[in-house]
């Protein structure tokens, strides 16, 4: 599929009636973790490899888009609000993330908006508040731009399908994880030899059942440091430039990904371990071997890593961790484990948590992902 895809032709945008003044749309959205990570990206948020992610059902973004037509001015005009406070420091992102939809559209320069955003876990913690923050404002767009459209005369809605995709391909062009907070409890971004329909564009279902094993999964984010990331997504994106191991990790992430649909499927636990793990020492191996190089990781980090590998040899349980690019420990298990793991926990790990502070969530099987008010 082409980015043309996307854009709904001059007949169609000749449709969008001015009439439409006022209004306010309101979408949730939910973020992700990935299981096979997305490091590095070509021009235009196009990832250097495919991913697959878990999608949470607890950790949320709720956004409420407002707007108004405007009677001039010809640049964009914003405001952003997170839990009721004005953040001006997030309108650069804003801006940069409408000059790469306006094209697709064309109606954002026409209105003033007002982005009002909270979300049910810290911001900046290491959990992917992009992700669920970019695509629930990139459905609240696409909520509008079916407005405006069914708005004229002899207007039709767009179909579910394509309301659902253009939202996933708009969310990736302000983050790329964004892409995979849109449909599905897993979710596949960029093209995979394996995985039919998978697109570098936007994220698509995991097209292949899920063994039981791995519903109702849970995954308890420990949280290491919540402040501000060391190093941004995108500044960790950019150093893959020209990064001596790079080919070679795209080619892993290929193999990884291969590895795990056959994973799924047969919901084979210690291979799941061994492949999550693994994937989460690679994306902090890179960061490590860049230049300039960093470490992500935390003390507390490697102290809860060796303490999961611990009881994990002592007691025989399923459970593993995963890192996104900060010192964040999330932790996975079954379901009927639960028990277990969160007794652990408490004992054992939550002295590592800055404040003592954890959440606990599952992955989005059955759960009804997305919410629009």
């Amino acid at each position: 599929m082409k980015i043309e895809h996307f854009i709904l032709g001059p007949e169609r945008y000749q449709e969008y009636n001015s009439s439409l003044h006022s209004g306010a749309f309101t979408w949730s959205s939910p973020s992700n973790i990935a299981l096979v990570k997305y490091w590095g990206k070509k021009e235009n948020q196009i990832p250097e490899n495919p991913s697959i992610s878990f999608t949470l059902d607890a950790c949320k973004t709720t956004t409420t888009l407002k707007y108004s037509k405007k009677e001039s001015g010809a640049d964009f005009s914003f405001e952003v609000f997170l839990d009721g406070e004005k953040k001006d420091e997030f309108k650069p992102k804003i801006e940069t993330f409408f000059k790469r939809i306006e094209l697709y559209l064309p109606f954002l320069r026409a209105y003033h908006f007002k982005i009002e955003t909270s979300n049910t876990f810290p911001h900046s913690s290491g959990i992917a508040s992009s992700a669920s923050g970019m695509s629930a404002l990139a459905l609240c767009l696409m909520s509008m731009e079916n407005q405006l459209l069914m708005s004229s005369e002899g207007g039709k809605p767009l179909n579910d399908g394509f309301f659902t995709e253009k939202a996933s391909f708009l969310a990736r062009l302000g983050s790329g994880s964004a892409c995979r907070s849109i449909e599905g409890d897993v979710v596949v971004w960029g093209k995979h030899a394996d995985i039919e329909g998978s697109s570098d564009l936007f994220g698509v279902k995991f097209p292949y059942t899920v063994h039981e094993n791995f519903k109702n999964y849970n995954d308890t984010i420990l949280l290491v440091d919540k402040g501000e990331k060391q190093v941004s997504s995108t500044v960790g994106h950019d150093l893959m430039y020209g990064h001596p191991f790079a080919q070679e990790r795209f080619k892993q992430a290929h193999k990884h990904l291969s590895h795990m649909i056959d994973v799924l499927k047969r919901g084979d636990l210690k291979a799941f371990i061994s492949l999550v793990e693994s994937e989460a020492l690679t994306l902090h191996a890179m960061m490590m071997s860049s230049m300039p190089y960093f470490i992500l990781m935390k003390p507390s980090t490697l102290e809860i890593i060796n303490k999961i590998w611990a009881f994990r040899n002592q007691t025989g349980s399923n459970l593993c961790f995963t890192l996104d690019a900060g010192a964040n420990v999330h932790v996975l298990y079954p379901e009927k484990e639960t028990e277990q793991v969160l007794e652990f926990i408490k004992n054992e790990l939550v002295e590592y948590c800055q404040n003592g502070h954890y959440i606990c969530d599952t992955i989005g099987f059955g759960a009804n992902l997305l919410d629009e008010e």
